[in-house]
C-alpha cells in the first residue's frame, strides 16, 4: 500500500486530483461477465475463508435476530418490549464496536475474531438452554441480548479491517461488494427461513442452529493467517487498546476529509432517507387495498433485495476507479428512489423504488468501504471499521425518530418523498462544497 497516499493531510487530496489517464487493467472481463459480480478476492485462500465465514454467519445470525423479538413477545404480549430489547441490544454494540476498533489496531485481528465469535457463539448456545428449560424471563433475554451484541461490534471492525490485508488494493470494491451480498442475502433468507422453522422445529431450535452454524465461522477463522497491528509503514508494532486511542481514532477522521466526507454521505442517506418507521402505516393505509400483510413483507424485502442484485451484478462499478463520484451517485440515487416511494400510490410501484435504493445502497456501501479501507492506514483501520459500525447500526436508528416524528405531523408520504429529496439536495451541496471528493480516486 502508497504510504504517501494514506498519510493525514493533502496527499490524500492530491490524490484525489489525479489524472484519469490510468492503463486499463490487464485481463479485464468482458461481454456479459463483466456485468456480473467479480470473484476475483475467491482465488486468494484467506480471503475465501473470511468470506466464507461471513456467509454462515449472515443467515444463521438473522435465526437469532428472529426468534429474540419473537420470544420476547411471547411472554410479554407487548410491542414496546420488543422495542426495549432493540436499544438493550444498540448500546452495547456502539460501545464496543468504537473500543472494539481501538483494540484490533492493537493485537492480532484473527485472535480477536477468534474470541469474539466464540463469544458470540457461546451466547447463541445460552439463547438455547433458556429456551429450552423455559425460563421465560425478558431481562434474562435482554442480558443475553446485550452480551451478544457487545461481542458482534468487537467482532466488526477487526472482521472488516482485515479485508485489506488479504487481498490486493485494486481488488477491494470486489472484496466489500462480495461480503456485502452475502449479508444482505442472510437479511433476506435468513428471516424467512426462520419463519419456517418455527412451526416445524420450535423457537429454541433457531439458536441452536446458529450456535452449531457459529462452529464453522470459528473454524474458518482460525485458519486464517495472523494478523498483527502494524505501523503506516506496514511494521510490526505494539500498541494499547484503550479510548484514549478511541479519542485518537476520532482526530484521525477530522484530519482525513475524505474519510470523514464519506461518513457525512452515509449519514445524510440514513438519516434523512431511510423511511422504514413508516412502513407499517403505508402497509395499514396507503397500500391497504393489496393486503397489509402483503404490502408490509414487501416495503421491508424490497431494499435487502435491490441490494442483493446490485452485490450479483457489481462487475463493472466495483472496478470502477472514481470512488467519491460513485458514492455521490448512489446516495443522490438513493434519494430519487426514496422520493419516488412517498409519491407511489401503488405497491408495485412502492416495491420497485424501494428495489432501485436498495441496489444504490449497495453501491454506496462498497465505495464508502473501499474509500474507508485504502484511506485508513492499517494502524488505524480497525478504529475507522468501527466509527463505520456505529454509523451504519446509529444512522437508520434515528431516522426511525425523525421519519416517526414526521410522518405524524406531515403524513407518510409527505415525509417520505420530503426526506427523499432532502438526501439529493443535501448529498449534491456536499459534493458541491468539497470536489475534492468527487475526485478521489481508488486503487
Amino acid at each position: 500500500m502508497d504510504s504517501t497516499k494514506n498519510t493525514a493531510g493533502t496527499p490524500i487530496e492530491d490524490a484525489a486530483r489525479a489524472a484519469d489517464d490510468e492503463p486499463c487493467e490487464p485481463g479485464r472481463r468482458t461481454g456479459m461477465r463483466r456485468w456480473l459480480m467479480d470473484t476475483r478476492p475467491l482465488r486468494h485462500p484467506a480471503y475465501r475463508r473470511l468470506w466464507t465465514s461471513t456467509t454462515v454467519t449472515a443467515v444463521g445470525s438473522q435465526l437469532t435476530a428472529v426468534a429474540v423479538p419473537k420470544q420476547i413477545y411471547d411472554i410479554t404480549g407487548s410491542s414496546a418490549w420488543v422495542g426495549y430489547s432493540s436499544i438493550a441490544g444498540l448500546v452495547p454494540l456502539v460501545v464496543f464496536a468504537l473500543w472494539g476498533g481501538a483494540v484490533a489496531d492493537s493485537m492480532d485481528r484473527r485472535k480477536l475474531m477468534l474470541v469474539t465469535n466464540i463469544g458470540v457463539a457461546v451466547t447463541s448456545l445460552l439463547f438455547w438452554v433458556q429456551a429450552f428449560l423455559g425460563a421465560g424471563s425478558v431481562w434474562l433475554l435482554m442480558l443475553l441480548l446485550a452480551a451478544q451484541q457487545a461481542c458482534a461490534g468487537m467482532n466488526a471492525p477487526a472482521r472488516s479491517a482485515a479485508v485489506a490485508r488479504l487481498v490486493p488494493p485494486q481488488e477491494l470494491p470486489a472484496a466489500v461488494a462480495l461480503g456485502s451480498t452475502v449479508m444482505q442475502t442472510g437479511l433476506v433468507v435468513g428471516p424467512l427461513l426462520a419463519g419456517a422453522l418455527i412451526p416445524v422445529l420450535g423457537l429454541s431450535t433457531l439458536y441452536l442452529l446458529d450456535a452449531v452454524a457459529l462452529t464453522a465461522t470459528v473454524w474458518a477463522v482460525f485458519r486464517l493467517p495472523a494478523l498483527p497491528p502494524m505501523d503506516g509503514n506496514g511494521a510490526a508494532v505494539a500498541r494499547r487498546g484503550g479510548w484514549r486511542e478511541v479519542g485518537a481514532g476520532f482526530r484521525y477522521i477530522t484530519a482525513q476529509r475524505i474519510l470523514l466526507l464519506s461518513f457525512v454521505a452515509d449519514i445524510i442517506a440514513m438519516v434523512f432517507g431511510m423511511p422504514r418507521a413508516l412502513f407499517p402505516q403505508l402497509a395499514a393505509t396507503t397500500y391497504a387495498p393489496w393486503g397489509e400483510g402483503l404490502s408490509l413483507g414487501l416495503l421491508f424485502a424490497a431494499i435487502p433485495i435491490g441490494a442483493v442484485a446490485g452485490g450479483l451484478f457489481s462487475g463493472t462499478f466495483s472496478r470502477a476507479k472514481r470512488h467519491g463520484l460513485m458514492v455521490v451517485f448512489a446516495v443522490a440515487g438513493w434519494g430519487v428512489a426514496i422520493a419516488g416511494l412517498g409519491l407511489s400510490s401503488s405497491l408495485w410501484w412502492a416495491t420497485a423504488f424501494l428495489t432501485l435504493a436498495g441496489f444504490a445502497d449497495m453501491v454506496s456501501m462498497v465505495f464508502r468501504s473501499a474509500i474507508l479501507q485504502s484511506v485508513a492506514t492499517d494502524d488505524m483501520r480497525g478504529r475507522m471499521q468501527g466509527v463505520f459500525t456505529v454509523v451504519v447500526a446509529g444512522g437508520p436508528r434515528v431516522a426511525d425518530l425523525l421519519h416517526g416524528t414526521a410522518g405524524s405531523a406531515l403524513g407518510t408520504r409527505t415525509a417520505v418523498t420530503a426526506g427523499g429529496v432532502l438526501v439529493v439536495v443535501a448529498m449534491l451541496g456536499l459534493a458541491a462544497a468539497f470536489p475534492v471528493f468527487a475526485r478521489y480516486r481508488g486503487a
